[in-house]
């Protein structure tokens, strides 16, 4: 069983280290991730949302955040849904689809 506080302290530490690199500022500061949800059972849930509808970079970014999120102890598996974005539909299928 995963304790969820301390995972997401984990997460959003992690996430700070996701850099814009056209800003250089970091998904967590930007408040490109919202509704952060975690299970017991380790499963994490969150919205992504790129700085505009026509990012250049947001499969990028979702990409990172995706991996800086499986790479914590204790992430089981991760549902993840774009917004705000002019392909969201398309890229929530991409980005959860399981490798």
């Amino acid at each position: 069983m995963t304790n969820p506080v301390q995972l997401e302290k984990d997460i959003i530490e992690k996430l700070s280290q996701v850099l814009d690199p056209e800003t250089g500022a970091d998904v967590i500061r930007m408040r490109l991730i919202e509704n952060l949800l975690i299970e017991d059972s380790g499963i994490v849930s969150y919205t992504f949302h790129p700085s505009s509808p026509l990012c250049p970079i947001a499969v990028y970014l979702a990409m990172q955040v995706k991996q800086a999120v499986a790479s914590i102890p204790g992430v089981t598996k991760q549902r993840i849904l774009v917004k705000d974005f002019i392909q969201s539909e398309e890229l929530t299928e991409l980005i959860n689809l399981e490798v």
